[in-house]
């Protein structure tokens, strides 16, 4: 792969993946980069939102993919948007995009920021109407969906933006942070529905699947 730049100060980046031209002012050399590392060059993707548990598990290792994952994302200076909480994965997720000067947006229910459970430190707080709202706000706020371990909450919400996007409401990438294989049955879910008939695209080609944070957050910056 390589990059160039002419006299107007615009540069092309050609290979198998890429064959586009982008504003800049200097020449670098991309041929030892990994897709994430070409992120400030080449993405659109400017805030990536986070479905997530209340709860945090009982294996450390969630926590530990969590804190890799939006590590990842915030020294990528993509902005976070989640639902607001302190408690749990949530709160783990403002944590480390804070600890990493990260900016990172909560939406979050009135009936649960009167149970004194959203995290006050954020970037941005929205407090909305509903559940309803929430999700509204997030999917209309971010560019891609990641969901990490959580309950039924957390299926929920990555199901609905997956659903969106079959009906052709947007076009964002959703992808599963498969920690532990923690969806392992859940996706083995979505192949019984698609040998069964009901799916119109398989999951694994709906949806980016990986165990490991890099790995995932290299396959949705190629999106």
């Amino acid at each position: 792969m390589t990059l160039a730049i002419d006299t107007c100060y615009r540069y092309s980046v050609f290979g198998k993946q890429f064959n586009k031209s982008y504003e800049y002012r200097k020449r670098i050399d991309v041929s030892s980069f990994k897709p994430s590392d070409l992120f400030p060059y080449i993405s659109m993707m400017n805030r990536i939102a986070i479905f997530c548990g209340s709860k945090a598990g009982r294996n450390s290792a969630y926590t530990e993919a969590t804190k890799d994952l939006v590590s990842i994302i915030a020294q990528q200076k993509i902005e976070i948007v989640y639902g607001g909480g302190a408690v749990g994965l949530m709160g783990i997720v403002a944590e480390t995009a804070l600890a990493n000067g990260g900016t990172i947006t909560g939406v979050i229910p009135e009936k649960l920021y009167e149970m004194e459970v959203a995290h006050t430190g954020l970037t941005k707080l929205y407090r909305v109407k509903d559940m309803h709202e929430r999700k509204a706000l997030m999917a209309d706020l971010s560019d891609a969906f990641i969901a990490l371990p959580g309950g039924v909450g957390t299926l929920e919400e990555i199901t609905e933006v997956m659903t969106w996007s079959q009906l052709g409401y947007h076009a964002k990438p959703c992808a599963f942070l498969n920690t532990l294989g923690y969806y392992d049955h859940f996706l083995q879910f979505f192949d019984h529905m698609e040998n069964q008939g009901f799916l119109y695209k398989s999951i694994h080609e709906q949806c980016i699947i990986s165990n490991s944070p890099r790995d995932l957050i290299d396959k949705l910056l190629m999106c």
